[in-house]
Parts: C-alpha cells; sequence; structure tokens
C-alpha cells in the first residue's frame, strides 16, 4: 500500500483555526490519522517557531516560551510518528514578527521524501506561494499531493499546482477536536 506523510504550517493552522473557527484545541493523533485515511503514515511533521524572547526576555515572553514548549512536548509524546521541525522567529516592528525557515525545512523535507519513494502522497496544510517549487518537485517525483486550506488564507499559485484540494471546513474541524474531557485533562 501506498505510504503518506503530513506536513503542517503550526502558524498557517494556528492562523486559520483562531480567524474562522474559535480556535479549538485540536487533536492532532486524530488529524494525522483523518488526513491520512486508510493510508500508512510515514510520519506527521509540523512546523513551528518557538515565540519569540527579548534579551532579557520579558516575564510574559518567558511564559509564553514555556507555555509552547510543554505544548510540543506533550503533542509529540501523544501523537505516534509526530516530528517537530523549528523554524526562526525574527522580530520584524514593535509588535509584529516573522517566521523564517519554515517554508525551506518543510519543503526540503517534502521533496526529500519523495525523491526517496518513502512516501507516495504528499498531505499539506500550508497556504504559502513559497511550497510552490517544493510541491513542483514531488510531483516530478510521483507523489501526488493534497492540499489541506482555508479560502481566506491561500495563494492561488499554490492551489493551482497541487494534486487535489480540500477545504478545511467545520466538518473537518469537527473530527479533530479533542473531546471536552481531554481538553480538560490536557490543561491541568
Amino acid at each position: 500500500m501506498e505510504q503518506c506523510a503530513v506536513f503542517i504550517d503550526g502558524g498557517y493552522l494556528a492562523k486559520v483555526t483562531e480567524q474562522n473557527f474559535n480556535r479549538p484545541p485540536i487533536d492532532f493523533q486524530r488529524l494525522s490519522d483523518v488526513l491520512s485515511g486508510p493510508a500508512p503514515r510515514l510520519r506527521t511533521y509540523f512546523y513551528d517557531c518557538m515565540p519569540y524572547q527579548g534579551n532579557p526576555p520579558t516575564a510574559q515572553e518567558r511564559e509564553k516560551h514555556a507555555s509552547k514548549a510543554r505544548f510540543i512536548h506533550a503533542v509529540q509524546r501523544s501523537v505516534q510518528r509526530f516530528q517537530f521541525r523549528q523554524g526562526r522567529l525574527r522580530k520584524t516592528g514593535p509588535n509584529t514578527f516573522e517566521q523564517k525557515r519554515i517554508d525551506v525545512l518543510l519543503g526540503v523535507d517534502m521533496v526529500r521524501l519523495s525523491s526517496k519513494k518513502q512516501i507516495d502522497h504528499v498531505i499539506l496544510i500550508a497556504g504559502d506561494a513559497d511550497l510552490v517549487p517544493a510541491v513542483e518537485a514531488c510531483k516530478e517525483e510521483g507523489a501526488i499531493v493534497r492540499l489541506y486550506y482555508h479560502p481566506s488564507a491561500i495563494s492561488d499559485e499554490l492551489l493551482n499546482v497541487v494534486d487535489e484540494r480540500c477545504l478545511i471546513d467545520a466538518d473537518l474541524i469537527s473530527k479533530i477536536i479533542r473531546n471536552a474531557s481531554a481538553a480538560a485533562a490536557h490543561t491541568s
């Protein structure tokens, strides 16, 4: 049976769920299982940045960083075959930040696994046109690229180059949220 891998731009997923679905608590094992369907999943790759910390960091910056570290640790422990890949956060203004290296890390992993024939299906949650060359390279290697996206945050160029398109909608979100008892246990 053909194998897949799931590639998640964590910043994109957070933005989409926050702006459109009131940022529900996501069960990343369920998310991986739903997106993979019946295909065996090599791994779920999650790309994100740790929160910004100044030099020296404020108490609030330290707490945000520690909270994100706890979240990543909990997800890594609870999701089978899960890999966190860390980019860098660059401060671009007084209250503005930019993720760096996320698209490059994600694209390199997709192409590497496709070219080595470790995966036949790329399942991608992202919205950035910077991924177009990587998607094209995966397709040239014979991989099928399925994109999960929200219409409020998607590059037309990325949407046009993938093989399959699936909406991140209320139906998908309802399948991947943590149940209330698990969510309560996770926060305590």
